[in-house]
């Protein structure tokens, strides 16, 4: 059996490291459509969760032996509703405005192959029983929200994961994902800060490309395995 860490890192990090990567290329032409406008954020959660988990329920084998099928599932399920250009700017901070468009494209790409690479095939063994939304109240005017959900262990023990989402005119979209209290737009945003103050961002994206991610993430809250 795959790590719990692994499983919870391939629904909440896959997703919003992918986006980050799209952003840069796509975000114009997304749109959430009438559920991201017309729902409220948790049951857009609820909504994507399921149609996504259904299909990989359905095609589990596919996936397993072609992993680009698998990416394009997540290009068409998931990554319409995050806000992919956001949450790649808040990753990158202070230093996206001094970025060159070159570093800017290239930062990008690494960070989304890396975490595809390093997430990728444990999102196969993620079952849509593990997921539970939770019920939440989102007050009169609110323009962001936290959408609270669990990841069942197989010990029958929970890991909480919440999605941060905001206002957007497309609707709501998901911009960060908190695992047991473990951000990972900040965790990258904190390790990629310093390195970058010090070394530059080239040497962020070299980092990237060898796989790398901030310790943080490595292994969010002491997850047991599984």
């Amino acid at each position: 059996m795959k790590s719990l860490t692994a499983l919870v890192c391939s629904m909440g990090l896959l997703v919003v490291s992918l986006a980050a990567g799209v952003g840069a290329r796509a975000l114009a032409a997304q749109d959430t459509g009438s559920v991201g406008a017309t729902q409220d954020p948790a049951q857009i959660v609820q909504s994507v969760a399921q149609s996504f988990l259904k299909d990989l329920d359905a095609n589990r084998t596919v996936y397993s032996k072609n992993p680009q099928r698998l990416r394009e599932a997540v290009d068409r399920d998931v990554l319409p509703y995050f806000d992919v250009q956001y949450a790649a700017r808040l990753v990158l901070a202070r230093y996206w405005r001094t970025a060159t468009p070159q570093q800017r494209e290239q930062f990008v790409s690494a960070f989304e192959n890396s975490l595809f690479a390093n997430y990728g095939n444990a999102l196969l063994g993620f079952q849509s029983s593990r997921l539970q939304v939770l019920p939440s109240r989102l007050a009169a005017g609110a323009t962001n929200a936290i959408v609270r959900t669990t990841i069942r262990r197989d010990d029958g023990s929970t890991v909480s994961v919440n999605f941060a989402l905001h206002q957007t005119p497309q609707g709501w979209k998901a911009w960060d994902v908190i695992v047991e209290g473990i951000s990972y737009v900040k965790s990258f945003r904190d390790d990629f800060g310093a390195q970058i103050e010090q070394q530059g961002i080239d040497a962020v994206i070299q980092r990237l490309q060898r796989g790398e991610k901030p310790p943080a993430i490595a292994n969010p809250g002491g997850a047991k395995t599984s």
